[in-house]
């Protein structure tokens, strides 16, 4: 912290960094491609040394148009990814002095909106894969897998096995748990060749034929894992121990509209575990590329795909 404290004390050591993320090899105009500018602070611009076109330092980034200073958005990045319990907003409020909780609210949303990386390496190996309901329990439901009038969101989980610890990991939300929706979600997130261990669930059948060494294990009744039976997807089984323990510990439960980009930080988070600072410098990296998500849509989670699930 006092390393960081003296590196970014100041907006101007702030808009530096900045530009290196999304300049790393140095400024080129995007009108005249001269390499040679000067810096205008106050505006948070940089002027090209030769047409003298003024290029804005946040523009098409997840800063865009801020009214915050850089030094908070620098804080509140370093908040959310060197504390591996995360920062809900009113903590967050708390410990930046800002005024609005909505303030808070949306800075976390706009770093999780920049949390994932579209050229991201697919897990490979051997790799678990389970499922999950995240939220709570709900009375009347006939079994696991019915999906009619259940509240609680369907989630799909990855791991990947290192030796005898967990690797990265990959998490979404998905409508059902049709053949057609998992394999879509293993396609884009498990290289082809892997190995791939299961429970019995029928829709995982057709692996094989998409690619991937399928291992399918029968799984013991919740009863039996209860006291004390051990999971044949251990690793996936502690990863979605460890979001429902992050959700309601540090949110205390999220909406279901949101749900998505609270597991890309989770992932986000899990999968930098071992280097804080370089989540850090990760984030905003991928934040200084991320287009802006207006106010709007974050707010009524418009940029995220809703979900309907047949009964």
């Amino acid at each position: 912290m006092p390393e960081f404290q003296s590196k970014f004390a100041s907006e101007e050591a702030c808009q530096q960094y900045l530009a290196a993320c999304r300049w790393p090899d140095g400024f080129v105009c995007p009108r005249c491609g001269n390499r040679r500018a000067y810096e205008l602070v106050k505006l948070r611009r940089w002027q090209c040394a030769g047409c003298r076109h003024q290029v804005s330092l946040t523009a098409g980034t997840i800063l865009h148009n801020t009214k915050t200073p850089l030094t908070v958005w620098f804080w509140a990045a370093y908040l959310m990814t060197t504390d591996k319990r995360g920062v809900s907003a009113l903590l967050l409020q708390r410990q930046l002095a800002l005024r609005r909780y909505e303030t808070a609210w949306m800075m976390l949303h706009k770093f999780r909106r920049a949390m994932i990386n579209l050229s991201r390496e697919p897990l490979q190996g051997d790799v678990e894969v389970d499922d999950t309901w995240i939220g709570g329990p709900q009375a009347g439901l006939l079994g696991s897998r019915q999906l009619k009038g259940r509240k609680a969101a369907l989630v799909l989980v990855a791991v990947e096995k290192r030796g005898n610890g967990t690797g990265r990991a990959r998490m979404a939300v998905i409508p059902d748990f049709k053949s057609t929706t998992l394999m879509a979600f293993l396609k884009q997130n498990v290289a082809p060749g892997s190995t791939v261990y299961t429970d019995g669930l029928k829709s995982f059948t057709g692996l094989k034929e998409a690619g991937f060494h399928h291992v399918p294990r029968s799984q013991p009744l919740r009863v039996d894992l209860r006291k004390g039976a051990k999971s044949v997807v251990p690793l996936a089984d502690r990863a979605i121990g460890n979001l429902q323990q992050w959700l309601i510990g540090t949110y205390h439960g999220v909406s279901r509209d949101q749900l998505q980009v609270y597991l890309d930080e989770f992932v986000f988070r899990h999968n930098r575990r071992r280097a804080p600072m370089a989540a850090f410098q990760t984030l905003l990296g991928l934040g200084t590329g991320h287009k802006p998500t207006p106010y709007e849509q974050i707010r009524g989670a418009g940029d995220l795909p809703k979900l309907s699930a047949e009964g």
